[in-house]
Parts: C-alpha cells; structure tokens; sequence
C-alpha cells in the first residue's frame, strides 16, 4: 500500500491516485468528517477526489435530467446524486468501471475512470451505461503541498481502493470498513499526531 512519504526536498514520493482518503475520527472540518474520498488525481499541482460515502441532499437523477434540459422519458435507472465534495457544487461527475471509455474519460487505473459529460448520463439513463457508476456532484481539491499537510497533521489515512467498496451503496458503513481494511477498528484511531 502506497504511504505518504516525505523525501529531503519535503516533497511528496509517492502518489495517492487510485487510493481512498479515510477521515480520521478527529477531523474537524464537518464537509469531511467520516468521509472516505476516492483520489483521481494526486500531483505536484495539488490534488482532486470525490467523497463516496456521502448523498448530496433531495436531488433526484431525475431531477438532475430535467436541469440538463435531457429529454428522456423514463430512464431505466434512478441513480442516488452523491455529495462529491465542497468545491463546484453545481459540477457533475460519474466515477465508474472501466466498461466504459470514451472521449473525455480520464482513466484512473485498471478498475477506475471518471467522466463528467452529458454522454455518460444518457448511457446510463438509455441502460448503455457502464456496469457501475456513482453520480456526484462536486468535488475535494487541494492546492500544492495542501493534502500533504493534512497527512502530516493527521487527518487523513489511505488505504488501496477496492472496487466492491467503492461502489457499495451501503454509504453508512463504507467509512468503518475502509478503516477496517487498515486491520485496525475505529476506536484504535487518535485524532492526534503519533497516537493513531
């Protein structure tokens, strides 16, 4: 499992991509308690994930359909609408397997890709989707050095991605068993530095 680690420079050697970020129990900023966030970009230039434990409120995929000004009747699927994060909340994404590539999908690794066009909602709608999706609304971005910060401040933990968890919509229980994947329970964990 890739772990944060610092070289002389003070940069980062090891990137997140791919990982999932798990809210330590003392994370203060309520946007992100219990939380887990999938990483889709981690870099030199900052870093970009999606809470995937978390629905963004009433909203319906019907309802989002019907913003969009997409005329489809009745899709085959009536999707929950994810709270990807704080930033863009109007923007929309759909985190999903592999399946399903096409022309402004970033591939994230074998088992992972995100797209965020019109495209894939119609997929999804007409059942031509991919096999599974999340749809989200907004995201978690962190500027150069920020998400490394927060590492070294002790509010984050990462442990590999797993498709089954990351598409489980059991959204309760998602944080617990990603701690759980550490081999750890959550009343192991601190909120503070060195005693986690």
């Amino acid at each position: 499992m890739p772990r944060l680690t610092k070289s002389p420079d003070s940069k980062t050697t090891e990137s997140l991509t791919g990982q999932l970020l798990i809210a330590m129990p003392g994370m203060e900023d309520p946007r992100f308690q219990r939380t887990v966030i999938y990483v889709c970009a981690h870099n030199e230039d900052g870093a970009m994930g999606l809470v995937v434990n978390r629905l963004f409120g009433s909203i319906t995929f019907e309802d989002l359909l019907e913003q969009l000004e997409m005329d489809i009747p009745q899709p085959t699927q009536n999707l929950p609408v994810h709270y990807g994060g704080p930033v863009e909340s109007g923007r929309g994404f759909v985190l999903h397997s592999t399946d399903y590539v096409r022309d402004g999908t970033l591939v994230v690794d074998d088992e992972v890709a995100l797209t965020a066009t019109i495209d894939i909602l119609r997929a999804i709608s007409e059942d031509r989707g991919p096999r599974r999706n999340l749809l989200l609304l907004g995201y978690a971005g962190w500027g150069p050095g920020q998400l490394d910060a927060e590492f070294q401040a002790n509010g984050w933990l990462n442990v590999p991605c797993d498709e089954q968890l990351l598409f489980d919509t059991d959204l309760e229980a998602k944080w617990e068993r990603a701690i759980g994947k550490l081999g750890v329970s959550v009343s192991m964990l601190s909120g503070e530095a060195g005693h986690a």
